[in-house]
């Protein structure tokens, strides 16, 4: 499946930063119009937006939608605007997530500060941000990929694909004990995606990820406690860039260029893009396969944390004395 974005209509949670609002640009770059559904707009974010507002500044247009992506209705909502918008949507990216923030913490249990989990409310808002939040959310893409609400749109079919696009991590194969909820999430995401694989060949929807490693981002730049583990000089960033471009290849091509098993060190081979798909994004732009069955694994620069020991040595601290989870 190859396809233009050329005049379609992209959802995308999370875009007023990050990955996901490098891929609301490269979606913008091919005339692809974006809802950008997030709480709110970095500058640089509203700055895009802004240029992007009208048909007579740009050919594709953006348009803002503050959604809490805990909130079902709000994530209906943006459906929505998308009918209402551009006639519907045919790209999907539940991107918006969290990276085991202290507040929804699995180390820091409910009821118990700086946690703001209530242990009262019967869920942990971590997971209700990474992993509910993009399967509710690929529930309401079926739904309306399947059945449009306006007259201008056609069902998706092998003649008129869609695609929906998530972002995992490699915390799904890696996974450091100072964030398990956030590791869980991803795994769970991950296979979620798998599951969906045949949708494509039946359908004509794609659903696909990109593992990335760390990423040069406000979730991690921005975050003195998670900043300090890296090693400047030793670990290596991912640019959220070259993950958008990644991305923008599951949805629009028929095959990507990936590096690992398969090819040889340092070799490169072309894949066809399938859905269920999950392809680890690290530095300089290197792409690989994740495979189901026999994976060796993320490797390499931009996949290590150097000082992810100091946080570990920190959860057992915790742990030691003798109070941990007593309310």
């Amino acid at each position: 499946m190859a396809v233009s974005l050329a005049g379609r209509t992209a959802i995308v949670t999370g875009a007023g930063s990050g990955i996901n609002l490098s891929f609301a640009h490269l979606l913008l770059s091919k005339r692809c119009n974006v809802i950008f559904a997030d709480l709110a707009l970095r500058p640089e974010a509203q700055e895009l937006v802004s240029s992007h507002s009208s048909a007579s500044q740009s050919p594709a247009k953006a348009v803002f939608q503050k959604t809490d992506v805990t909130d079902w209705q709000q994530l209906e909502r943006m459906f929505h605007v998308a009918d209402k918008e551009f006639g519907g949507v045919d790209v999907v990216c539940p991107g918006a997530g969290v990276y085991e923030p202290a507040w929804s913490s699995f180390w820091n249990p409910p009821g118990h500060p700086p946690s703001t989990d209530s242990p009262n409310s019967s869920h942990y808002r971590i997971l209700d941000i990474n992993l509910t939040h993009p399967l509710r959310a690929t529930q309401l893409a079926l739904s309306h990929f399947l059945s449009p609400r306006t007259k201008s749109r056609h069902p998706a079919s092998l003649h008129n694909p869609k695609s929906i696009i998530h972002i995992s991590s490699i915390a799904a194969q890696v996974t450091p004990l100072p964030f398990p909820l956030y590791n869980a999430s991803k795994y769970a995401l991950s296979g979620f995606v798998r599951s969906l694989a045949p949708l494509e060949a039946r359908l004509g929807v794609r659903v696909t990820a990109v593992a990335p490693g760390v990423i040069r981002t406000p979730l991690w730049t921005e975050d003195a406690e998670k900043k300090r583990l890296i090693v400047e000089g030793a670990d290596e960033w991912v640019e959220a860039e070259e993950v958008a471009r990644v991305m923008g290849a599951l949805v629009e091509e028929a095959e990507v260029v990936v590096e690992g098993v398969g090819a040889g060190e340092g070799e490169k081979r072309r894949v066809r893009v399938e859905g269920g798909m999950i392809l680890e994004v690290a530095a300089k732009g290197r792409v690989r396969v994740v495979e189901q069955f026999g994976d060796p694994g993320p490797s390499g620069a931009g996949n290590t944390v150097g000082r992810m020991g100091v946080a570990e040595e920190e959860v057992f601290e915790k742990l030691g004395g003798g109070r941990w989870g007593r309310q």
